[in-house]
């Protein structure tokens, strides 16, 4: 967004009704092309409920970063969903454009937080789903307790 005389502005973005997105989960945008007319980056929190998780999913031309805020999520993720990351409060988790990953909360009372930065602005433009994937993993990972631990 520019001023005026067109020269580009800074832009404070109050977070408001959080949408649930093609994956299942919610989330609350914040920096996005559509909040403030970014034209590289997209900025979100989301928010996993105790016990849920995602669709399997891939974002075909965009790479992701995570910051772990609350919670201990797990995250199943490449081609058949074989690897696995524990990602707790303090944590950063990266993954490449179009790899399939199937995040989700073990925990059953506590929900996981986290800040995504996207290198799309439209983040659900290249989301697709793998339902192909969904039914591989289960939502706990093997060695963790229902608390996450």
């Amino acid at each position: 967004m520019h001023d005026e005389s067109g020269v580009p502005e800074c832009r404070l973005v109050r977070a408001g009704a959080p949408f649930t997105g093609k994956q299942g989960l919610d989330y609350a945008v914040g920096i996005s092309a559509e909040s403030v007319g970014a034209r590289g980056i997209h900025l979100q929190l989301v928010t996993i409920p105790p016990g849920a998780r995602a669709r399997a999913h891939l974002h075909a031309d965009h790479e992701t970063a995570i910051y772990a805020l609350g919670g201990t999520s797990g995250c199943w993720y490449g081609a058949r969903l074989e690897h696995h990351a524990t990602v707790a409060p303090g944590d950063f988790f990266y993954i490449p454009a179009g790899v399939p990953h199937l995040p989700y909360n073990p925990s059953p009372t506590e929900p996981c937080t986290a800040l995504i930065a996207r290198t799309d602005p439209n983040e659900q433009e290249s989301v697709v789903l793998r339902p192909d994937l969904d039914a591989l993993r289960p939502a706990q990972a093997p060695g963790l307790g229902p608390d996450g631990a």
